[in-house]
């Protein structure tokens, strides 16, 4: 039972994220006012908060004829957030804001559970975002909301934790994430944060495989397992607000990722263990022991050496002719792999199982599967660097078919940790193949490879950061006359950071915020959908979007069938089909991603699940049949599946 608090908010509009007494509704702070010494009950702090909705709703009553009868009940109803719904990204931002404000302010502050006291604060201090005078108001004056240089502050769990931090280092194939993997296992409760959902699914899998319970969390997937105080997850997931005895972060040397290090630097600064353990490349020591400096943490490094030989070869491979079982071909075009594909098995003799990026990650996984079986007829892998990360692998030899990629702005050549990720696949410890070798096709990029391996990778100097939901809300009320893509690019265009970090790229983002402005939509729903995975580069995926966030905003529900028709997804004919089908694959993910965050307003998730395992299977149908076609030389019938198709 709580006893009287000291409440220091008293929030007078809604249309951001507040939680209170342990709901999860939505509400947006427009005024708040900082009173010393005001003993408010909860209960009192409660029925002031409805108080201060009723007004809010009657307010929105009087200007109703501003907007579409739909539109004015979803703005009331305020779509209702699960408990998975709310991200984690969003989720610790009330808290983080709080603490953010007594280091800024000078004052504590605090939110029913706790009894704060107001130091020498001698009369009410009162922030009025709304009062705004040439674009600024008396807060501004008082606290910079662009000023990222204490990005740990955000973190108030971890913060209360001196974490023992082991740093696990070495190249691929080392057995560093095992070693990790292992004290996780035999800890009382922890949680793995990885890359790919791929390698979250095969921790949860290989931990409850140990007889130690385990959850997997994804953006897209949500399993429990009865017991588990373990959970593997993606990083974008992990969740900044729960205690942990142990936490493991792979690949923390994407900390420098332009586009998803914030994610990784998220989880480095706010997971809430008492052993953190970091695996990942060298390159981030220098990095890491900054930052655990700033947290006052412990830290301790291992090193490790690769556990099998790898042999990068004098001579290119010359001919097609001379691919063997067990060679893997690297290139960086989805149109690349298919065209290398027809090629090796031209010749009648061998089989070429694919794996690139945009294939659903259960057709990918199949694809390695098969290829790694010795009794199966796909004997050859054609492969993007996308096998960098997440798969297990049993290649003897791996083939660079060029050491340059497009990396969407220009051609480039291959960094030296690209080529060190992708050619340490080749030899895996107590494989078939344990030595692994690695050339070119082409013997003028042989120096390329040869130096690369031989040198030390570049070290990494920032991590990846991006601003809170909470700051974005405080910023956009200094100005409202901008959109959500405005508020963005100004905040970001004038945030201070300290030495040790850097502003993520987020122009996907703000491509996604061009899209929902033109919309009616509350702020936080416009944060949503730009963290929402949808690839923008795709027309499909992005009509997709587009769809959603329309029929979201005029009436608060999306179903499935409002932009899917049944019974006309069919095997692809064609590559062009096949491309298709893969984007329409992303959309059913998107659609789900949605869902576990917007329960009641996407409520056919099980339908969009299912729809998307069956376009794995259609996949998966065309990569055979498109060798079989090849080698038998005829077409083979293709068969109608009931599921369904953006119309």
């Amino acid at each position: 039972m709580l006893g009287r608090t000291l409440i220091s908010a008293n929030v007078k509009r809604t249309s951001s994220v507040c939680r209170f007494l342990g709901s999860s509704n939505i509400f947006s702070i427009s005024e708040i006012t900082v009173k010393p010494q005001e003993s408010v009950t909860p209960v009192s702090f409660r029925r002031r908060l409805v108080r201060d909705i009723n007004s809010q709703t009657h307010e929105l009553y009087r200007h109703q004829q501003r907007f579409p009868r739909p539109l004015m009940a979803a703005l009331l109803l305020r779509r209702r957030v699960s408990a998975l719904g709310v991200p984690p990204i969003l989720k610790d931002n009330v808290e983080s804001f709080w603490l953010w404000l007594e280091l800024k302010g000078g004052c504590e502050t605090g939110v029913i559970k706790t009894r704060r006291h107001y130091g020498s604060c001698s009369s009410t201090r009162k922030f009025d975002f709304t009062d705004l005078k040439d674009g600024s108001c008396s807060i501004s004056k008082k606290l910079d909301l662009t000023d990222l240089t204490r990005p740990h502050t955000w973190y108030p769990v971890a913060r209360k934790k001196r974490r023992m931090v082991i740093l696990h280092v070495g190249p691929t194939n080392s057995g560093k994430t095992h070693s990790a993997l292992k004290q996780l296992e035999l800890s009382l409760s922890g949680v793995y944060c990885g890359p790919l959902r791929l390698l979250a699914w095969e921790v949860a899998t290989q931990m409850n495989k140990a007889k130690v319970p385990c959850d997997l969390i994804t953006g897209q997937e949500r399993e429990e397992v009865e017991g588990a105080k373990h959970k593997s997850m993606t990083v974008e997931m992990a969740d900044v607000t729960s205690d942990y005895h142990c936490a493991v972060i792979d690949e923390i040397q994407m900390v420098g990722c332009k586009t998803r290090g914030y994610s990784f630097t998220r989880a480095l600064l706010g997971l809430a263990a008492d052993e953190l353990h970091l695996c990942g490349d060298a390159a981030a020591v220098a990095l890491v022991e900054d930052i655990v400096k700033v947290t006052g943490d412990d830290l301790e490094i291992h090193y490790y050496e690769r556990l099998s030989p790898l042999v990068p070869l004098k001579v290119p491979l010359g001919s097609f002719s001379e691919i063997q079982k067990g060679d893997c071909m690297v290139t960086f075009s989805r149109p690349g792999i298919y065209r290398l594909k027809k090629q090796i098995e031209r010749g009648g003799e061998r089989r070429c199982a694919v794996v690139y990026g945009s294939l659903p990650p259960q057709t990918r996984t199949r694809q390695a599967t098969m290829f790694n079986d010795a009794n199966s007829e796909f004997d050859v892998l054609v492969a993007s660097d996308a096998i960098g990360m997440g798969l297990n692998l049993q290649i003897s030899r791996l083939i660079f078919s060029s050491m340059t990629k497009f990396d969407g702005l220009e051609f480039r050549e291959l960094t030296v940790p690209e080529i060190k990720q992708i050619a340490g696949r080749a030899g895996r410890y107590g494989s078939k193949y344990p030595v692994g070798e690695v050339t070119c096709v082409d013997e003028e990029d042989l120096p390329l490879l040869h130096a690369a391996l031989n040198a030390p990778s570049p070290t990494l100097e920032h991590a990846g950061l991006f601003p809170t939901f909470d700051l974005l809300l405080m910023y956009s009320r200094l100005n409202p006359q901008y959109g959500f893509r405005q508020i963005l690019e100004h905040f970001l265009e004038n945030a201070k950071l300290s030495e040790n970090y850097f502003i993520a790229n987020c122009e996907d983002m703000l491509k996604v915020a061009a899209i929902v402005d033109e919309m009616p939509l509350a702020l936080h729903d416009k944060y949503l959908f730009c963290l929402s995975p949808v690839d923008v580069n795709d027309d499909i995926s992005t009509q997709g979007l587009i769809q959603f966030a329309q029929n979201y905003a005029k009436r608060g529900i999306v179903h499935l069938r409002e932009i899917f028709t049944p019974g006309t997804l069919q095997v692809p004919k064609t590559h062009t089909a096949m491309k298709e089908l893969e984007s329409i694959h992303k959309v059913l993910e998107l659609y789900v991603w949605l869902s576990f965050r917007l329960e009641d307003s996407f409520p056919d998730s099980e339908v969009a699940a299912s729809q998307k395992a069956i376009c794995g299977q259609l996949i998966e149908e065309f990569l055979e049949r498109y060798g079989s076609q090849m080698l038998r030389g005829k077409k083979l019938p293709l068969r109608k599946s009931s599921s369904s198709i953006l119309q």
